[in-house]
């Protein structure tokens, strides 16, 4: 964790691996990257969110490449450890859960093209399988515009996460 100051000022490596944290595109993280200093946290939400709107089909699947799967909890403990903490409701959910969970995952992947993406925090396992099966049946260009929505979400989220305020600095 850092200040918004200390990221402002950090060495563009430093600035380049939180914003890759927050949101595993490229082309999103050099646009961020070139907009800094940003004046508070404020101007960093509105910047995340305006260049994230920005993203092609193809920065977007770049993010979603990003994420495990809801739910496919070897591949949380082995690649990703952040979204394991986001997903920590899915680690409590029970085996029946799980399975539909990541039966739905790979029909969703199959369907779509690219893994389901939600913004985890503060959904049990259950609600994010129902919403998986409420959304499965979408046709392409409503998932990919459901999963920017929850990807600029998760990236909110990561950011708020990865700065400190100076008072806890």
């Amino acid at each position: 964790m850092m200040t918004l100051e200390a990221f402002n000022a950090a060495p563009a490596e430093d600035a380049r691996h939180l914003l890759f944290h927050a949101c595993h595109c490229a082309p999103w993280v050099d646009a961020m990257l070139a907009e800094r200093p940003f004046a508070d946290r404020a101007a960093l939400y509105a910047a995340a969110a305006r260049h994230w709107q920005r993203m092609d089909e193809a920065a977007m699947l770049e993010a979603f490449s990003g994420h495990a799967r809801i739910g496919d909890l070897a591949a949380l403990r082995d690649r990703f450890a952040p979204a394991a903490r986001e997903q920590g409701q899915v680690a409590e959910a029970d085996e029946a859960v799980l399975q539909d969970l990541l039966a739905l995952n790979r029909a969703y992947e199959e369907r779509h093209g690219f893994i389901f993406i939600v913004c985890a925090s503060g959904r049990s396992a259950a609600a994010m399988r129902d919403l998986l099966r409420e959304r499965l049946p979408n046709d392409r260009a409503t998932e990919l515009a459901n999963a920017g929505r929850e990807q600029a979400a998760i990236t909110r989220l990561r950011l708020d996460g990865a700065l400190t305020s100076k008072e806890t600095a």
